[in-house]
C-alpha cells in the first residue's frame, strides 16, 4: 500500500488503536468500573440528580467610593446585616468587583437597597442605590464558590463519580447541578443542604466574672483534616493539622488566655452546649454547638513547649459517629457562601436495578440499529467491496466516539445514546452519498476521476456537516436537560466523521473501485 495516498487510512488505523487502548485498558481511566473505561451517567448507572437555584439578590454595579479601608467595609457589611435582621455570613461585599449580595428570602429589594444607602454603598454613578439596580440571584464568584464545596463535599464522602455543575436556562436563571450515583434524593439532599459552616471557638471566664468567646479554627486555617475515628473511651473524633499561621494564632490565644495553665483539662468541658465556667473549645456546626471539649494537658505542654507550632496537630472530640462524619467532611468541604432553593429545585432519582435495564436496552438498540442499516445497505449495492468497508467505516466512527468520552470522562446518559444511533445513521448516509457518486455513469475507471467524484461528494457532505453543526450548537451550550447530551455527541461525531472518517473512506473506496493502491 502507497502509505502516501493512503496516509488517512493509517491515520484512522492508528486512532483506532489508541481508542481501543482508552476503551479497554485496565484502570487506565480513574474511577472507571466493568469491562470498558467507559462511565455512565445516571441513567443508566442510577442515583440522583438535583438541579437548584441559589437564594440570595445582587446589587450590581454598586460603588464603594467613600469607603477608605477594609475595616469601614466590614463595619458596612454589619450593618447591613443587622438592619436586615440576617446573620453576617449572609451579607456578602465585593468592592473590587462592585456587587453586594445577600443570601436570604426573607428580604425584599426594597429593604436590600434602604440597608445599602444606610450603610452608605452608592449606585455606580454615585447617587443612591435604587431597585433597578437589584437583581435576583447571586454572582458567577458565588455559584463558582459553592460548585467547588459541593464538589469537595462529594469527594470527602467517596461519591467520587459525583458531579457539581452550573447550568443556565433560556430565561437567563442560574442553577446549580449535583449528580450523585448510587445515591437517593434524601441522602444526596442532607448532604448539600447544610451550608456547613464549622467553627472553633475558645470559651474562657474573662473579666468581672463574664465568659468570653473568639474564633481559633475556621476552613480556612486547616492544612489536613482526618477521617472520623473512635478512640479508647469509644468517643468519636476528627484529627485535624493546622496550618502554620493559623498554629501561630491557635498557641497565642491557648498560652495568653490560661489554656496551657490551670485550664488545662477543664473538667467544665463536655456536652453539646457552652459553658458557663473553665477553659472549653466549642465545635459549633451551622450554628449549633456539636461538642465541647477542654485542651488535654499533653497538648498544653506541647503548646508551651512550642513543639505544637512544629506539628499543629490535634482532635476534635464529637458525641457521635454521625457527627464526627459530618464535621470531617464540612472541615475538608468549607462553607457554602449561599444556601440553595430547594423549594424551585427539580430532582431526578433512578434505581441502579432499573438503570441495569436501561443500559441492556441501550445496547440492544445500538445492535439493531447497526443491523438495519447494514441490511439496507447491502440491499442497496449488493456489492460487499463497497457495502462492507462502508458498515465498517461507521462502525470505526463510533469507536472513536466511544474512546473520546471515555478520555474526556463523560458519563454516558440515554441522550448520548440517542445520539451516538443519530451518528450512525448520519454517518452511513454521507457515505452512501459518496458511493453513489463515485459509481455513477459505471464508476471511476481512474484514480482522476475518482478524485473529482470524490470532491463533489465531499463539498455536500461538509455543508451538510456544518448545517447540523449550527443547528445543534444551540442546544449543546443551553442548558436544555436531556437535549444538550444528544446535541454533543452529535456534533462530536459529525465532527470525526468529516474530519477523519469519511476521507478514509474515500481512500478504501478509491482503491476498491480503481484498482490502484
Amino acid at each position: 500500500m502507497n502509505l502516501r495516498e493512503n496516509w488517512r487510512v493509517v491515520v484512522l488505523a492508528l486512532l483506532l488503536v489508541g481508542s481501543g487502548t482508552i476503551l479497554f485498558t485496565p484502570g487506565l481511566i480513574a474511577g472507571s468500573t466493568g469491562p470498558t473505561n467507559l462511565q455512565y451517567g445516571l441513567e443508566l448507572d442510577g442515583g440522583t440528580r438535583i438541579r437548584a437555584p441559589v437564594v440570595g439578590m445582587t446589587a450590581e454595579p454598586v460603588s464603594y467610593g467613600g469607603f477608605e479601608d477594609s475595616s469601614q467595609i466590614s463595619a458596612a457589611r454589619q450593618q447591613i446585616a443587622n438592619d436586615l435582621g440576617v446573620e453576617l455570613r449572609d451579607v456578602y461585599l465585593r468592592p473590587e468587583a462592585g456587587t453586594a449580595e445577600v443570601f436570604t428570602d426573607s428580604v425584599n429589594r426594597t429593604e436590600f437597597v434602604s440597608a445599602l444607602n444606610d450603610a452608605g454603598i452608592q449606585s455606580a454613578e454615585g447617587g443612591r442605590v435604587t431597585t433597578d439596580d437589584v437583581r435576583d440571584g447571586v454572582t458567577e464568584s458565588t455559584r463558582n464558590q459553592i460548585t467547588d464545596v459541593l464538589n469537595r463535599k462529594l469527594e470527602a464522602t467517596g461519591l467520587t463519580a459525583g458531579s457539581v455543575t452550573t447550568a443556565t436556562t433560556v430565561d437567563g436563571t442560574n442553577y446549580i447541578v449535583i449528580e450523585a450515583p448510587n445515591q437517593d434524593p434524601d441522602e444526596l439532599r442532607n448532604l448539600i443542604s447544610d451550608r456547613g459552616v464549622v467553627t472553633v471557638y475558645a470559651r474562657y471566664p474573662g473579666e468581672n466574672g463574664t465568659m468570653e468567646e473568639q474564633p481559633v479554627i475556621t476552613y480556612e486555617d486547616l492544612k489536613s483534616v482526618g477521617a472520623p475515628e473512635q478512640n479508647d473511651r469509644g468517643t468519636w473524633q476528627v484529627p485535624v493539622v493546622l496550618n502554620q499561621q493559623a498554629a501561630g494564632r491557635f498557641t497565642n490565644v491557648m498560652v495568653d488566655n490560661g489554656f496551657t495553665g490551670s485550664g488545662a483539662g477543664s473538667p467544665e468541658c463536655g456536652g453539646d452546649s457552652r459553658n458557663d465556667a473553665g477553659h472549653c473549645l466549642v465545635l459549633v456546626s451551622e450554628g449549633n454547638v456539636t461538642s465541647t471539649f477542654s485542651v488535654a494537658p499533653s497538648l498544653a505542654n506541647s503548646i508551651e513547649s512550642g513543639d505544637f507550632a512544629d506539628d499543629p496537630r490535634f482532635v476534635m472530640t464529637t458525641g457521635s459517629r454521625a457527627e464526627a462524619r459530618e464535621v470531617s467532611v464540612d472541615l475538608q468541604a468549607g462553607s457554602l457562601r449561599a444556601p440553595l432553593d430547594f423549594e424551585e429545585s427539580q430532582v431526578f432519582s433512578l434505581e441502579p436495578a432499573l438503570a441495569e435495564r436501561f443500559k441492556l436496552n441501550s445496547l440492544l438498540t445500538g445492535i439493531v440499529a447497526v443491523l438495519a442499516v447494514s441490511g439496507v445497505v447491502y440491499l442497496r449495492y449488493g456489492e460487499p467491496k463497497v457495502a462492507l468497508p462502508m458498515i465498517l467505516t461507521a462502525l470505526a466512527e463510533v469507536v472513536l466516539l466511544l474512546g473520546f468520552v471515555a478520555a474526556v470522562r463523560l458519563p454516558l446518559d440515554l441522550s448520548h445514546i440517542a445520539g451516538f444511533i443519530a451518528v450512525i445513521g448520519t454517518g452511513v448516509d454521507d457515505l452512501i452519498i459518496i458511493a453513489d457518486e463515485v459509481m455513477a455513469e459505471g464508476g471511476a475507471t481512474s484514480s482522476r476521476v475518482f478524485q473529482s467524484r470524490f470532491r463533489k461528494a465531499f463539498w455536500v457532505i461538509g455543508a451538510a456537516a456544518a448545517t447540523t453543526i449550527i443547528a445543534m450548537s444551540p442546544l449543546a451550550v443551553l442548558s436544555l436537560g436531556d437535549l444538550r447530551g444528544f446535541a454533543i455527541v452529535t456534533i462530536l461525531g459529525v465532527l470525526i466523521g468529516v474530519l477523519i472518517t469519511r476521507p478514509a473512506y474515500g481512500d478504501i473506496l478509491r482503491s476498491l473501485t480503481t484498482g490502484e493502491h
